[in-house]
């Protein structure tokens, strides 16, 4: 039985069931209870399915027609199993506006007290906070409060409450217009855009590899920004002591923004780590609809997701611009140009490791060896260039992957897992166990998607980049927007589940309070010889050379 999802009815083909008359006995009680009547002409049929997005009568997931199609009202999940019991679509638009309405009020109350003085969301603000950094809301209600605890605790709190808004948009989101849900989208943008970089300092550190390498002339990944103490760029970054973990594609790309001035290369990064944003969530779209599932639900899903807007666009990552490039390869794949999908995958690796994650599963899913050796031309021809512009300008040096494995944070699963355990927190049996972890997870997919020809092939990606996330020492929020697209995208919904899960962990465990917390009440889960070591590196990598 195939059964396709979509608001408020998807076609279901009966032809190549065997109990079909039940199915279509259920389907014709559970209208009748609903007061509606049960759509069975082609005609009708072909009408919803315009106005909503989905697939056709007549046509299955896959795309072949084969054999009569009803309609079945909206709530019938599908997968390998039929089930009645939920649907995605189970509040009104009262509830869709309501959540974004909270998303964009949280967001505007991060920015505003973001750009009015110095304080713990925009790090660094406290050595120099001048007007360019601060951006246009500075100033705008004069000064509030800004002691610490109180900033932390307030933070920590909007997060939780966006994450409630933001599950709720999603069982709301079908029954708004996808011209409404963008017009959310670029309110949230704009915000972000002129807000200060929070949390973290990367932004400042992109910009100072690019200073390092292209005005002072030294290799970024074997000097380090310590060694320019005397550039603008010092003050406001935190790893001195850190070559650059970043892709040499990437990092050759920053270097134009070294000659210009510190205030217009980070709003020139701001704008284009925004737009990149804005890419993702169209080809996200774009992808949904290709796969026939409804692109108000995928693009939710990513762009409304809390951690998304407030880290990695409020935090202007690196990782934006890598998953723009690894959506667009899934996207050309799904249209079947393999070639131009294979050398965007090349892309993703130049910009950040991580990004090449998603290949071996398309070489596995394109199942005809016509499209994997395209697949495979493509990376290759993009790889030559990519290989000969890191060789003239960084020589055979490579991204830096191996110090930021080997710090923890406090709260990353395997630090927990170790303490779990008894191991002693995060080990390095605990890491490299954590590393086995995910290679079995990668192999167990790909078996099985080599075995099941019908295999959802996004999700096989998505279970191998949840368990990377979980295995990384260096937990960072922002990590889960890897995994975002991908569960969107999937077929079911299990690993939409554990991805908004996955994020309401990283919003309780990272969130600024936490650590407020921890640091009131003495906990320190690094006080281990793991954990001691890993403080102490990290102590290096920030201090820098003396």
């Amino acid at each position: 039985m195939a059964l396709t999802r979509g608001l408020p009815f998807a076609a279901v083909d009966v032809s190549a069931t065997a109990d079909s008359g039940t199915i279509l006995a259920m389907t014709r009680e559970r209208v009748s209870q609903r007061g509606t009547s049960l759509a069975l002409s082609a005609a009708d049929q072909s009408r919803r399915s315009a106005q909503h997005g989905i697939l056709t009568a007549g046509t299955t997931r896959q795309g072949n027609r084969q054999g009569p199609a009803v309609a079945l009202p909206r709530g019938l999940e599908t997968g390998q199993r039929f089930s009645l019991p939920f649907s995605w679509a189970a509040l009104g638009p009262f509830f869709a506006w309501l959540a974004f309405g909270a998303l964009i009020a949280a967001t505007a109350a991060i920015a505003v007290y973001a750009a009015a003085q110095p304080s713990i969301l925009v790090p660094r603000s406290t050595a120099a906070f001048p007007g360019w950094l601060a951006g246009p809301l500075h100033g705008l209600f004069g000064s509030l409060p800004h002691s610490r605890g109180a900033l932390e605790f307030g933070l920590s709190a909007v997060l939780v409450g966006m994450t409630i808004a933001y599950v709720i948009a999603l069982l709301a989101v079908r029954t708004v217009s996808m011209r409404a849900l963008w017009i959310v989208v670029g309110v949230l943008m704009a915000l972000l855009l002129v807000t200060p970089p929070l949390q973290l300092t990367d932004l400042f550190n992109y910009l100072g590899y690019a200073r390092l390498g292209g005005l002072h002339g030294l290799n970024p990944y074997t000097h380090v920004i310590g060694e320019i103490r005397r550039d603008p760029i010092y003050l406001f970054s935190t790893w001195h002591g850190l070559h650059s973990p970043y892709g040499e594609l990437f990092t050759a790309l920053t270097y134009p923004l070294a000659f210009l001035s510190l205030p217009v290369a980070t709003w020139i990064f701001k704008v284009a780590a925004v737009l990149a944003s804005v890419g993702i969530l169209w080809l996200v779209a774009v992808c949904a609809r290709r796969l026939g599932r409804d692109p108000r639900l995928a693009v939710a899903f990513v762009g409304l997701n809390p951690v998304f807007l407030v880290y990695a666009i409020g935090g202007f990552h690196v990782d934006l611009f890598m998953l723009l490039a690894s959506t667009a390869a899934v996207a050309l794949f799904l249209s079947r140009r393999d070639r131009t999908a294979g050398a965007l995958m090349m892309v993703a690796f130049g910009i950040k490791v991580t990004g090449l994650l998603l290949l071996p599963f398309m070489l596995v899913a394109a199942r005809k060896g016509r499209r994997r050796l395209h697949l495979v031309m493509g990376a290759v021809l993009a790889a030559v260039p990519l290989a000969a512009l890191s060789i003239s300008l960084f020589g055979l040096t490579f991204s830096n992957v191996f110090d930021q494995s080997h710090i923890l944070t406090q709260l990353s699963i395997p630090n927990l897992l170790g303490l779990a355990v008894g191991a002693g927190g995060g080990t390095q049996a605990v890491l490299r166990g954590m590393e086995v972890l995910v290679v079995a997870v990668a192999v167990y997919q790909l078996v099985r998607m080599a075995m099941q020809p019908d295999r959802d092939w996004l999700a096989g990606a998505g279970w191998v980049t949840l368990a990377l996330v979980a295995s990384a020492p260096w937990l960072m929020p922002w990590y889960v927007i890897w995994l975002l697209p991908l569960a969107a995208l999937a077929r079911r919904t299990s690993l939409r589940a554990v991805a908004v899960a996955l994020t309401l962990f990283l919003v309780l465990t990272l969130g600024p309070d936490t650590t407020y917390v921890f640091n009131r009440n003495n906990i320190n889960l690094l006080q281990t010889p793991a954990g001691r070591a890993s403080m102490t590196l990290e102590h290096k990598l920030v201090s820098g050379p003396k």
